[in-house]
């Protein structure tokens, strides 16, 4: 369900002038289209790297600027200033750009030839003197964009490009990115609830309810043959239990399960969503709370938020598209239990059943256990422990003048000792600085206790996805202070209320 991320394009554009003459342009679009090419060509690039022609002037830079936010497949721009290029051309291209921009303050040649430099070199080789031109345009226009400095062959840099490719791509995916709603919001819970109508402006996506007669019809047309087709890809996948084998005394509900999930796979895929949610208040019509289907579909990459809560829903979405092809996956998530030891606090991250099987550990073991909420039968479930490393959690809140994306940088850990009566999917981690520090800030912030969990992206890439979306971040890791962090948080109180108003 993914897209394939080398599908999307970054179109690479270098600035210069007419000034300079025909044999310097001519060498300038030539290192232009060696580093294009040899960042298309680095493991670190996600994406279709397209060189373009030159731009030395006004019209060439707002007609490309329109083609670019015209073209379906261009996620972005990165630009470079080879030499200096005149700020004043770049106004009405940046007025009319609608995609994300990374400004690579680069050069051609990593050091000074010093033996060999002269004022020919000095005016072909001017991205010191023409990326500071650049940057003030943009700055004085109060445009978002990311900088990166550093040489074009520099793995670290070449990382770095990445990261925020990755982070362009997910942005790209979000617009006009359709949520679905099975149902309405956890009754009387605040946080998962939202402006719609604000977050499509702000980030792209819409929002759309459906009830739940509509998944139903969806369910009860799946056919036998192919729920058995299903079955067996369970058994290739997990660890089952006893009573879900063939014969067992809850075959019959591991079926009904399998029929839930193609079922939400039909309506999912006919509708073209890229996320959904779910809430166990309202389950008119399903047997079943949908806890493995929505385990294998977020596998897949669809967004998901439990209780009717599409901001998480669809920010879960954006980080899987961040994740493709990198090492650790990427879950919903709930606060659950704190480990109050003063020397080792630490947070049960799970949920009652819906937490994504990329982050197990181990292969996870496929049951039925009852659930004791939601007034249904039975449901099924994957149960396995979270894998042991750095990761993040992130939420994203609605405060009603704005969105705040909230994230604290964690390790995760393995659990003190075996949790054999907690027949759920589990994660356990260590908050940084610490568990007071981090709880009390988050609090302080107004997170949620439904995050997006993550060992594949870092908080560089949610930050990165803020800037793009213009909206506030708050980050919780080992340097925060509950002193600085309040201070924080009042200046921006001071700084968003003066400019939003939605």
């Amino acid at each position: 369900m993914l897209t394939n991320l080398k599908k999307m394009q970054v179109w690479f554009i270098t600035g210069s002038q007419h000034l300079y003459g025909d044999e310097t342009l001519q060498q300038v679009s030539e290192n232009s289209k060696q580093i294009a090419l040899a960042l298309n060509g680095a493991e670190e690039i996600p994406v279709e790297v397209v060189h373009k022609p030159v731009l030395t002037s006004s019209e060439s830079i707002h007609r490309l600027v329109v083609e670019a936010n015209a073209d379906e497949s261009c996620i972005g721009l990165i630009s470079w200033m080879h030499t200096f290029s005149p700020a004043r051309m770049w106004i009405a291209g940046l007025n009319a750009l609608q995609k994300p921009h990374l400004h690579f303050h680069t050069q051609f040649n990593r050091d000074i030839p010093w033996s060999e430099i002269d004022m020919d070199y000095m005016n072909l080789n001017q991205s010191a003197h023409g990326g500071r031109e650049f940057g003030f345009i943009n700055t004085r226009m109060r445009k978002n964009r990311k900088i990166i400095v550093g040489h074009w062959q520099d793995k670290e840099v070449l990382k770095e490009v990445g990261s925020w490719l990755r982070v362009a791509a997910a942005w790209h995916d979000g617009q006009g990115a359709k949520i679905a709603r099975f149902g309405d919001n956890m009754r009387d819970v605040a946080v998962t609830e939202g402006n719609k109508v604000s977050a499509q402006i702000t980030f792209g996506y819409e929002v759309n309810g459906y009830g739940l007669g509509d998944l139903v019809e969806h369910v009860n047309a799946i056919q036998a043959n192919k729920i058995d087709a299903l079955l067996d890809e369970y058994e290739a996948s997990y660890e089952l239990s006893e009573v879900v084998r063939k014969g067992g005394s809850k075959r019959d509900a591991l079926q009904e399960a399998a029929r839930i999930e193609l079922g939400m796979r039909s309506f999912l895929e006919e509708g073209g969503f890229k996320g959904f949610t779910t809430n166990f208040e309202n389950l008119t019509g399903l047997k079943q709370l949908p806890g493995l289907a929505v385990q294998r579909l977020m596998k897949d990459g669809y967004g998901f938020g439990a209780e009717g809560d599409w901001k998480t829903a669809a920010l879960l979405r954006a980080v899987k598209v961040m994740n493709v092809g990198l090492e650790g996956g990427t879950s919903f998530m709930e606060d659950y239990v704190y480990n109050m030891d003063p020397n080792n606090g630490l947070v049960l991250g799970a949920h009652m059943l819906e937490v994504c099987e990329t982050i197990a550990a181990a292969k996870p073991i496929l049951d039925i256990q009852p659930l004791a909420i939601g007034d249904r039968e039975d449901p099924a479930r994957l149960i396995f422990s979270g894998a042991s490393g750095p990761g993040i959690v992130a939420s994203l809140i609605d405060l009603g003048n704005r969105f705040r994306m909230v994230v604290n940088e964690i390790e995760t850990v393995e659990p003190l000792e075996d949790l054999p009566k907690l027949p759920v999917a589990r994660v356990l981690w260590k908050p940084q600085p610490d568990l007071r520090t981090s709880a009390t800030s988050w609090i302080l912030a107004g997170g949620a206790h439904h995050s997006v969990y993550s060992q594949a992206v870092t908080s560089s890439f949610i930050e990165d996805y803020c800037e793009m979306a213009d909206i506030e971040y708050l980050l919780i890791n080992e340097k925060t202070e509950i002193g600085e962090f309040k201070k924080e948080l009042r200046f921006n109180e001071v700084y968003y209320n003066s400019i939003y108003k939605y």
